[in-house]
Formats: structure tokens, C-alpha cells, sequence
């Protein structure tokens, strides 16, 4: 019988890179946009793509994705519990 092997989805090579924003980072960004975290789409803290960070609810996560034609694209999402 073989072994199944588990591959944590952080480490996909599809999955994009997700990393917490830094207060100060988050409050320029907020402003930048004109906005409220609570405006801001939702990741919930139950979420796989965010389970190896330290995250709590209110933090910003910041997600990097690679694209084909702007190169990079950045998204953002408030992180609330589930």
C-alpha cells in the first residue's frame, strides 16, 4: 500500500503568496484607497492560504499573484473570523 503525501497549500506552487501587513503599512494603504477595512473584501481566519501565519481577525493579508500580463498584481482582504 502506498503512502499518501499531504502538500500543505502555502507550499503549492499555485498558490499565491499571502503575507500579513505591518499596522503602519496597512493604515497608508487604507488611506491610499480611501477606505475601511471593513470595505475591504473578507478572507476568513479559517481560510487554508492563511493558516501558517499568525494572522487575527482585523489584520490586513496582502496577496501577491503572478500575472501573465501585468507581471504582479496585488490584492487585499480584512481578515474576519468564520
Amino acid at each position: 500500500m502506498s503512502e499518501k503525501k499531504v502538500v500543505k497549500i502555502t507550499n503549492h506552487i499555485y498558490q499565491p503568496k499571502h503575507e500579513i501587513l505591518p499596522r503602519k503599512e496597512a493604515e497608508e494603504i487604507l488611506k491610499k484607497y480611501n477606505t475601511k477595512p471593513s470595505q475591504l473584501p473578507y478572507i476568513m481566519i479559517s481560510d487554508k492560504a492563511i493558516e501558517d501565519l499568525d494572522v487575527r481577525p482585523g489584520d490586513i493579508i496582502k496577496i501577491t499573484r503572478k500575472s501573465p500580463t501585468a507581471g504582479e498584481s496585488v490584492y487585499y482582504r480584512f481578515v474576519v473570523e468564520g
